[in-house]
């Protein structure tokens, strides 16, 4: 009962991750479409998450396990997962839509378990069925990503009826270059967190530290790339409200809801619900950007989407197979301990 219970805890709050999550995408859409600069968001946004972090670390944890190596990794976690991700992330939303951003998100969970395979975090016996399940997932995943590269299609919407905030040219070559860095990037920060996780198991502290980390690191990007002192003045309401929304709950809480949901359930289950952040974008895009969507971003979507669920059936086979051996293992051993406790009584 409790392991049902754990479950259904994760899946909620992960839905409500994604929700938060769609949101940010839109406040920052809006942002950009203001004018303001790509990393000046990250480190505005990461510094927020960490101030309002501070009071959960300070009072419910503490830092007794974290070590040297430990502060390693979350400075590479921060790095690449976050700076790099983010930053590559908010280039490509610019070129694009929110919409066509999150649909290249839903490819996470197949580079995830690409790139966890060669680090021996998960398995593959491509004669098993889940192995093939796997392969044929991340083929499939792939080709999605393909189409959302190559092909627009015409658009679905009749804008003429709702209207257009935005009338920004599109491009979306670059921008599907861009989002594809930055789904590599963020699926590093699943596979490092995992192991982060193992080593310095408190949630709020992990994404606090990484917060600081990534501001400082986003600052200096930005002073490398410009001086023009006058982009780190928020021209507006929306700007602030975007920056603080997506600090408090996008860097602060989404951050570490994920960083336990790793904890509990692993990587890829973690990644696997990130298609719900298009599915709460695109109504979003459509009713508060006025953005128009196109028949290549739906059906790339789709592909995508179902490759990644033929991807993790192929996971859970080898869920159930593991919990089966384990429960074998269990009985074996409670039947040897049974009889050792016989022959000492006779």
């Amino acid at each position: 009962m409790s392991s049902s219970v754990e479950r259904w805890r994760a899946v909620a709050f992960l839905v409500a991750v994604e929700f938060g999550l769609a949101l940010v995408h839109i406040f920052f859409k809006k942002a950009l479409n203001a004018g303001t600069d790509h990393v000046i968001i990250v480190v505005y946004r990461q510094s927020i998450g960490t101030v309002f972090l501070i009071p959960f670390v300070y009072f419910l944890e503490s830092w007794t396990k974290l070590t040297f190596g430990v502060v390693g990794r979350m400075f590479l976690c921060a790095f690449l997962g976050l700076t790099m991700a983010q930053y590559t992330f908010l280039l490509g939303l610019d070129y694009t839509t929110a919409t066509f951003t999150c649909a290249f998100i839903n490819t996470v969970p197949v580079i995830t378990f690409l790139l966890a395979l060669p680090l021996r975090m998960e398995k593959l016996n491509i004669r098993s069925r889940s192995g093939r399940a796997k392969v044929l997932g991340s083929m499939t995943c792939a080709a999605g990503a393909a189409i959302l590269s190559i092909y627009k299609g015409m658009p679905l919407i009749n804008m003429q009826h709702i209207g257009s905030n935005n009338n920004r040219p599109k491009r979306f070559g670059l921008g599907s270059a861009l989002l594809s860095a930055a789904s590599v990037t963020w699926s590093s920060w699943f596979l490092i967190q995992s192991r982060i996780g193992q080593k310095f198991p408190y949630q709020y502290s992990s994404t606090l530290i990484m917060s600081f980390f990534c501001a400082a690191q986003s600052a200096a990007l930005s002073f490398a790339t410009t001086r023009d002192t006058e982009k780190w003045v928020l021209g507006g309401e929306l700007q602030i409200l975007s920056v603080v929304y997506g600090g408090v709950v996008g860097s602060g809480i989404c951050y570490a809801v994920m960083s336990w949901c790793v904890k509990q359930k692993g990587p890829v289950f973690t990644s696997a619900f990130s298609p719900l952040i298009q599915v709460f974008a695109a109504v979003f895009d459509i009713l508060l950007l006025r953005e128009q969507v196109y028949l290549g971003s739906v059906l790339g979507s789709t592909v995508v989407i179902a490759g990644m669920y033929v991807l993790l059936w192929g996971k859970s086979i080898d869920a159930d197979q593991n919990q089966t051996a384990t429960a074998r293992d269990k009985t074996i051993v409670d039947e040897f301990s049974t009889q050792d406790s016989s022959h000492d009584i006779a």
